[in-house]
């Protein structure tokens, strides 16, 4: 069974199931092996929910029109691209200097959206602190952050090929 002649609804589904996987490791590696994720984790996590909700959705309703199917391929790939924004950012951190990474934001995000307005949250998530640029989990010499900005390219790389591939 080659991956490259599934349906559109089979290739959707894949989509949707390698990102609800993705977040179903995620609170895994959170739950199980006890690392709390920081708040660019958090963003990451809604972009993988943002991503597998349009590939379940486009699965569900499998669209014979092409331009519906380039609408739900359009939001997966805009949350695909909101992810790599934020894993590369995140992936920045992380790749700074140390001196760089002093600061250390040791608010929590539940306590920063109860206090602060949500423009001055995200300025400072992005800004990043000593926790993002701690790196716990690697697999083959890349941290979470490298590999999800693979998944996310992945997942950018799915939506298009599902748009575009011939009716079958």
């Amino acid at each position: 069974m080659n991956p490259l002649n599934w349906s559109y609804r089979k290739l959707c589904f894949f989509g949707a199931f390698s990102c609800f996987g993705s977040l179903a490791y995620a609170l895994y590696v959170q739950y199980h092996m006890l690392m709390m994720p920081c708040p660019l984790c958090i963003f990451q996590r809604v972009a993988f929910l943002a991503i597998g909700i349009a590939f379940l959705i486009a699965s569900l309703h499998n669209p014979i029109s092409k331009k519906v199917k380039w609408l739900y391929s359009g939001l997966a790939m805009f949350s695909a691209v909101v992810g790599i924004l934020i894993a590369g950012r995140h992936v920045a951190i992380q790749l700074a200097p140390a001196a760089q990474n002093s600061f250390c934001n040791s608010l929590g995000l539940d306590y920063m959206l109860e206090a602060m307005p949500l423009t001055e949250v995200l300025v400072t998530v992005f800004k990043g602190s000593g926790e993002c640029a701690v790196i716990d989990w690697t697999f083959l010499g890349l941290s979470m952050p490298m590999w999800t900005t693979i998944l996310y390219l992945l997942l950018f790389s799915l939506a298009i090929f599902a748009a575009t591939k011939k009716q079958s």
